[in-house]
């Protein structure tokens, strides 16, 4: 099954925004790591000392289907970030060929920001703007999909 959730970016107040959605919907986040957890990136910078705190991916269910999603991607990491873009629509796919297909198929006149990759975290994801300016990440987990 293929969904789709919201995936909020923030300039350095994630850890907060995140505190405050889960006193509002409760439950418990299923995933925080902060950027200093990441491994180095071939062709990045290093990390700075102000952003190794900062939430590089946080995760709060909110449904059996829907998880609020977000980061900390300010900065250098995204400079034209600003209140009215600040988020993406995140498509979970099924299988890998449906995320390169969606992927595609959305990436049509529009801006590819992140081509669909292995990662590190373990997903197989992309990030694109579509032609209407609509940000969105595809991916695809096999170790999740086979848990299924």
């Amino acid at each position: 099954m293929t969904t789709i959730n919201t995936y909020l970016t923030f300039d350095g107040n994630c850890k907060q925004a995140f505190d405050f959605y889960k006193s509002v919907f409760g439950g418990a986040f299923s995933y925080s790591s902060t950027f200093n957890e990441m491994p180095p990136q071939e062709g990045m910078p290093p990390i700075s000392d102000d952003m190794k705190d900062k939430i590089m991916h946080i995760s709060l269910p909110i449904s059996k289907e829907t998880v609020l999603m977000g980061s900390d991607t300010g900065g250098e990491w995204a400079p034209n970030l600003k209140v009215g873009n600040n988020f993406s629509i995140s498509i979970t796919t099924d299988s890998k060929d449906n995320a390169d297909h969606l992927f595609k198929k959305l990436a049509t006149q529009g801006q590819v920001t992140m081509p669909m990759e292995q990662t590190f975290w373990g997903d197989y994801f992309g990030m694109l703007t579509d032609q209407f300016g609509i940000n969105w990440m595809v991916s695809f987990n096999e170790a999740h999909s086979s848990a299924n």
